[in-house]
C-alpha cells in the first residue's frame, strides 16, 4: 500500500514537471516592469511597461504605451486640449532603462507564471496593436493611461483577478494623488493638480481601478500570489537607487497665502494715500488673476476633452467675471458694489459648505477665498 502510494506521488511530480517543461517550449517570458517617480512633474507617478523575451528568438522587447510624438507641430494645442495621440512603442530593454538609469530611478520587474497560451495571446495582442490602427489611443489621466492598458491586457490574456482590496475602502482617485505628491514633497503640484482636476477624481475607485497608477498595478499583481493562481512567477530589481529618507510634507502654499492675506489685511487697514492706492493696485491683480484662473478652469472642463477637469468646484472662488470686476476697481460703476455683494456671498458659502461639497478644496485655496471675501466686503462699502 506504502509503495502505491509512493510511486502514485513520484507519477504525480513527473507529470507536473513534463507538464511544466512543455509549457515553456517557446521560451517565452512575460514580466510587468514598474518605474518609480521621478522628480519631475510627468514623472511623479511612475510609469508601467511590459517587458517580452523571447529566448528561441533571442529577443527582449520591452512594449511602452507612454509614448507621444514631441515633433507634431500641434503638439502644445492637443496637449492642452486633450487630443494628443499616446502610442505604443517598442525598444530592447538597454534602451529603456538607460533614462531610469540616468534619473536614479527604480525599475521592478515582476515575471508573470502564465500558461503557454497566455503568454503568446499577450505577445500576439501587443504586435498587433504596434501594428495596427490601435497602436494610437487617447490618453486619460483616469481610465486610459500607460498603466491601465497594461493592466487591461493582462487581465484580459493573462487571468489577473481584481479581487483583492489594494486600498482602504472609500479612497478617492484625488487620495490615491495626494500620496504620491505628499510622499515627494511636491506641495506646488499637488495645489495646482487640485486646482486643475475637478470633482471627477474625487470618485471612490474600485479594485480594478486602483491599479490605474504603477505602484498599484504592481500591488495587485502581487496579491494574486496569495490566490489559487499564483501570478507571479518571480520579482526582482533591475535598479535600485537605496531607501532614501523621504522629506516631511510642508504645505507651502497654505504658508505663503496666509502671510500675503495678513498683509494685505494689515495694509487696508491704513487710511493714508499710498496705503489706498497700494490696496486698489492689490485689488486688480487679485481679480485679474482669479478670473483668468477661471477662465483656465472653464475652458478645461468645456474646451477639452480632459474628462478629469469637468464639473470643477473651484469655479466658486476663482470667477470668470473677476477679470471684468478687475478692470471696474479703478472706477467702480454702479453694477460692482452689486457684484461685490453676491459673489461675497457665493464666497461665504463656499467656506460654510467646504466640508461637504463633492470635491476636495485644497488648504491652499483657504486663505485666497478669505482674502477675496474680506476685499468684497470692503469694497462693497465703498
Amino acid at each position: 500500500m506504502k509503495k502505491k502510494a509512493f510511486f502514485s506521488i513520484l507519477l504525480f511530480l513527473l507529470c507536473g514537471l513534463y507538464g511544466s517543461a512543455q509549457d515553456n517550449r517557446s521560451g517565452l517570458r512575460i514580466s510587468v516592469l514598474t518605474c518609480a517617480p521621478g522628480q519631475e512633474l510627468y514623472s511623479t507617478f511612475g510609469h508601467t511597461a511590459i517587458r517580452v523575451v523571447d529566448s528561441i528568438q533571442h529577443t527582449d522587447i520591452v512594449y511602452n504605451y507612454g509614448t507621444f510624438d514631441f515633433s507634431d507641430p500641434d503638439f502644445y494645442s492637443k496637449f492642452t486640449r486633450g487630443k494628443l495621440d499616446y502610442f505604443l512603442s517598442i525598444a530592447s530593454l538597454p534602451d529603456f532603462m538607460y533614462e531610469y538609469r540616468s534619473e536614479n530611478r527604480d525599475v521592478y520587474e515582476q515575471v508573470l507564471a502564465l500558461s503557454e497560451q497566455s503568454k503568446k495571446a499577450i505577445q500576439q495582442a501587443l504586435n498587433e496593436t504596434l501594428s495596427g490602427a490601435a497602436r494610437y489611443y487617447k490618453y486619460d489621466f483616469l481610465y486610459n493611461n500607460c498603466t491601465s492598458r497594461v493592466r487591461d491586457i493582462i487581465m484580459r490574456y493573462g487571468g489577473l483577478e481584481a479581487d483583492q482590496q489594494l486600498v482602504p475602502s472609500g479612497t478617492s482617485f484625488r487620495d490615491m494623488l495626494h500620496e504620491y505628491l505628499d510622499k515627494g514633497n511636491q506641495a506646488w503640484s499637488k495645489f495646482g493638480i487640485d486646482l486643475v482636476l475637478g470633482s471627477p477624481i474625487d470618485k471612490k475607485a474600485g479594485i480594478a481601478e486602483s491599479m490605474f497608477l504603477p505602484d498599484y498595478l504592481m500591488k495587485g499583481i502581487d496579491s494574486s500570489v496569495r490566490s489559487k493562481y499564483h501570478k507571479v512567477l518571480g520579482e526582482k530589481i533591475l535598479i535600485n537607487r537605496g531607501t532614501a529618507q523621504p522629506e516631511p510634507f510642508r504645505d507651502t502654499p497654505l504658508l505663503l497665502f496666509s502671510v500675503i492675506a495678513v498683509i494685505v489685511g494689515v495694509l487696508s487697514l491704513l487710511k493714508n494715500k499710498t496705503a489706498v492706492q497700494l490696496s486698489r493696485v492689490f485689488d486688480f491683480v487679485l481679480f485679474l488673476s482669479t478670473g483668468l484662473i477661471g477662465c483656465l478652469l472653464l475652458f478645461m472642463w468645456l474646451g477639452t476633452d480632459h474628462s478629469a477637469c469637468a464639473a470643477n468646484y473651484n469655479l466658486l472662488w476663482a470667477m470668470p467675471l473677476n477679470v471684468l470686476a478687475a478692470f471696474a476697481v479703478w472706477k467702480r460703476p454702479g453694477w460692482f458694489r452689486k457684484y461685490m455683494s453676491v459673489y461675497a456671498g457665493l464666497l461665504l458659502v463656499t467656506i460654510l459648505v467646504w466640508f461637504w461639497l463633492p470635491q476636495e478644496l485644497n488648504t491652499g485655496f483657504l486663505p485666497i477665498i478669505l482674502l477675496l471675501l474680506a476685499r468684497c466686503v470692503q469694497l462693497r462699502k465703498g
